[in-house]
C-alpha cells in the first residue's frame, strides 16, 4: 500500500512565442523544468526546442503521480479546440504565466 507523501507533481502545457503550437508535459520541479525547457542543450532534438515551446500558459498539480501521468495523457489525447478551451478558462488572456513559478 502506497503512502500518500507531501509531493507534487505538474501536468502543463507549453506555447511558442506566437501561441500556434502546444505541448502537454508532466513533471515534480515545474520550476526547474521550466528552466530546462527554456535552456535546451545546444544540440537538442526535443519536441519543445524545436518548436520553440518555452512558455506556460496552464498548469494542474495532482499528489499521485499515476493520477498526473494519465491526466496528461487524457490531454494530449484531446483536439486543439479542447486544449484551447481547458487553456482559456484557466488563463482567458493567455499570459505567459513562467514569471509567476519562477518567483
Amino acid at each position: 500500500m502506497k503512502t500518500l507523501g507531501t509531493h507534487n507533481y505538474y501536468v502543463y502545457i507549453l506555447t511558442n512565442k506566437m501561441k500556434t503550437v502546444l505541448y502537454t508535459g508532466v513533471t515534480n520541479d515545474l520550476k526547474a523544468r521550466l528552466y530546462w525547457h527554456q535552456n535546451p542543450e545546444a544540440i537538442s532534438k526535443h519536441f519543445t526546442a524545436k518548436y520553440k515551446c518555452f512558455f506556460l500558459l496552464y498548469y494542474e498539480s495532482f499528489q499521485d503521480i499515476e493520477t498526473a501521468i494519465s491526466r496528461e495523457k487524457q490531454i494530449k489525447g484531446w483536439t486543439r479546440k479542447k486544449k484551447d478551451d481547458l487553456i482559456t478558462g484557466f488563463n482567458q488572456t493567455w499570459r505567459f504565466l513562467n514569471k509567476d513559478i519562477e518567483e
